[in-house]
């Protein structure tokens, strides 16, 4: 049985300091018709749930902690009873939404998980927040970025925890070394590849 990409948007607000959006997140969940992973757990875990009808979770893969990537998290790990994973680097964002409970498993560059006979491999990319990470599926040709990188360059990094100058070099140096071909599956918006984006870093900025 080979394994798919399914996606979810859901909607809700992104907090922090002192200001909150309106945002449109993008759940990726990766496996059969058996068992899957979940990527990201952004504001309705009702919806998430009932998109994973009943399979086996094997892991809750957080990108990074901002508020409207974790906000359904706990609901939707009870639900499943499957265990969040989150690079410890950005647990000062995670306790802002969830000041009594840490994730369950720490996340590290390099850690791999499988699932539907393929393998995911997290990629520790700080930049938009410490803790940033992407997940390369190398069998189907795409990454999933979180806000890391977007159709049209790097996440945001206009607030705390976050550093333009690190963004890019996570870019330059963990991301467009990637196939051109690769797929970027984003926290927020549509696809991309890594060659747009390898394109659109090279040209001089106006």
């Amino acid at each position: 049985m080979s394994v798919r990409i399914e996606n979810l948007v859901t909607s809700g607000t992104f907090s922090l300091d002192g200001g909150t959006w309106d945002v449109d997140n993008n759940v990726w969940i990766v496996g059969n018709d058996e068992e899957c992973v979940i990527i990201d757990s952004p504001h309705d875990a009702a919806a998430i749930i009932n998109q994973v009808k009943g399979r086996k979770v094997l892991a809750i893969l957080q990108t990074h902690a901002h508020n409207d990537h974790i906000g359904a998290a706990r609901e939707v790990a009870d639900a499943v009873g499957a265990p969040i994973y989150l690079n410890p680097e950005d647990l000062v964002l995670w306790e802002q939404v969830y000041p009594d409970a840490r994730p369950d498993r720490e996340l590290a560059n390099g850690d791999v998980f499988e699932v539907a006979g393929v393998t995911l491999r997290a990629i520790h990319t700080p930049g938009h927040s410490p803790g940033s990470t992407c997940f390369y599926l190398e069998s189907e040709g795409t990454v999933f970025t979180g806000d890391t990188l977007f159709n049209g360059g790097p996440g945001a990094t206009g607030r705390s925890y976050s550093d333009y100058p690190t963004i890019v070099a996570s870019i330059r140096e963990k991301l467009l070394t990637l196939p051109a071909g690769t797929v970027v599956r984003t926290g927020h918006g549509d696809n991309t590849t890594i060659g747009a984006e390898r394109e659109a870093l090279a040209r001089p900025a106006h």
